[in-house]
């Protein structure tokens, strides 16, 4: 009887142990990728990171993120094969890492977050039904397009011929035009396109601006512009030329006007999406999103700098004012 009981005994402590040793191993914890190109603003990953939070997702204790950087394209196309290879449950593409990660795979979900046109550059089929294995959201808001030269066109009234400084390779570039055109037509500006593909370009176009007496530039927001934006704004301070961009960054570094959405929010509702994938959700049915929040900021500074006082109408409206 005795023997009975320690038998019994001895066979509830090992399933007591196994049951705790079980409890103890931690749970494959599922791995985003984050591909981001070098340069880009950190206040766009801290609120993808955020967005997360927000969520319930916490790095290293309930999700693994593995976030990569690269400085030019053989950087991001290789570590967009790494994580790959590495069985990442989804992939998070920011700006000119988007076109990398396609590229590299057309099984593993991603997710991007994209300035151009996401159906012009091959990567959905349609906003509501996507029908592949990308989705996400895109900054590019046709509808803002002719705004900008309408508030160029009311901070400095003078303005009569603009120089527009836009990337052909950039998806939607044609269409922007279009619409900067029809904005053009009616106020009686008289449009200068310039395409740039790199600093020679973006040199040459400014040059070429002045050469052809143009008083402001437009300068579409794409990865080439956004590169070479303290190019463009040093070179625009010197002539004292007003400008007008898509987003804010380079109004920060001493442009002066940018009306554009604001990129915070756009990475902030990036995890909404991830979200769903790692629920089991296919990217092919998750719609791509267009920006819903916008901002018009203004440089004061700048305008001092190239002599423009901005009418006070135009600053009330203003959603920030940098002095």
């Amino acid at each position: 009887m005795v023997r009975l009981f320690f038998c019994c005994l001895s066979i509830t402590l090992l399933l007591t142990a196994a049951r705790l040793a079980d409890a103890q191993q931690p749970a494959t914890l599922k791995r985003v990728g984050f591909l981001n190109p070098a340069g880009s603003p950190s206040a766009n990953v801290q609120s993808f990171y955020r967005g997360m939070r927000e969520l319930g997702y916490i790095d290293g204790q309930n999700i693994t993120i593995d976030f990569r950087t690269g400085s030019n394209l053989k950087e991001l196309t290789d570590l967009a094969a790494e994580l790959v290879r590495q069985k990442v449950d989804v992939i998070v593409g920011s700006g000119p890492a988007v076109p990398v990660a396609r590229a590299v795979t057309n099984s593993v979900p991603i997710i991007f977050a994209f300035s151009g046109d996401p159906i012009e550059a091959g990567f959905i089929d349609s906003l509501a039904r996507p029908g592949r294995n990308m989705t996400g959201i895109t900054w590019l808001a046709f509808e803002l397009v002719g705004k900008r030269l309408e508030i160029l066109k009311e901070a400095a009234p003078r303005v009569t011929r603009v120089a527009i400084l836009a990337s052909p390779a950039h998806a939607g570039e044609q269409r922007e035009l279009r619409e900067t055109r029809k904005s053009a037509d009616t106020l009686k500006i008289t449009l200068l396109h310039n395409h740039v593909k790199d600093g020679a370009d973006v040199n040459a176009a400014l040059e070429a601006a002045v050469k052809k007496n143009a008083n402001a530039l437009l300068v579409f927001p794409d990865p080439v512009t956004n590169a070479h934006r303290k190019q463009i704004t040093e070179f625009a301070v010197k002539r004292r030329l007003p400008t007008m961009f898509g987003r804010k960054e380079p109004v920060e570094g001493g442009g002066l006007l940018s009306y554009g959405p604001i990129l915070e929010e756009v990475y902030r509702r990036i995890p909404v999406h991830v979200d769903k994938v790692l629920k089991g959700t296919n990217p092919a049915d998750i719609p791509t999103e267009l920006p819903m929040a916008f901002e018009f900021v203004i440089n004061l500074k700048t305008a001092k700098q190239i002599g423009l006082t901005i009418p006070q109408w135009t600053l009330m409206k203003a959603d920030g004012v940098i002095k």
